[in-house]
């Protein structure tokens, strides 16, 4: 694993109108010089999107990195449907689920309007 300087964003051969932010994984000795800690690749995003996220980063004043690994964190909890559902598994596993009188009353009420 070797070190490398992040490169200026410019277009990539072949792919009209994108951008592309390249990165190299940093091992953990340079870490401690104040490098970001983790994998680090290179991606191809169009140019409109790129300038939205860097004016984004200004805004909030966070670093591309930051809103980039957001923003890919958010979109994989969204699409990762057996996650969300092992998730509301656990929370649901954690009520607690000793007999409510009100709940067994309204969930009898229910059954009772419910054709079988």
């Amino acid at each position: 694993m070797t070190a490398g300087r992040m490169r200026r964003p410019g277009t990539v051969a072949g792919v009209k109108g994108a951008d592309i932010v390249q990165v190299l994984v940093t091992p953990p000795e340079y870490i401690k010089q104040g490098y970001t800690p983790g994998m680090k690749t290179a991606v191809s995003i169009p140019d409109d999107i790129f300038e939205r996220a860097e004016r984004l980063a200004r805004l909030r004043r966070l670093s591309r990195s930051e809103v980039y690994a957001t923003a890919l964190d958010e979109y994989v909890a969204r699409n990762a449907h057996d996650e969300v559902t092992a998730a509301m598994n656990r929370a649901c596993g954690k009520i607690d689920d000793d007999n409510d009188v009100f709940l067994d009353a309204a969930a009898d009420r229910l059954l009772q309007r419910v054709e079988w």
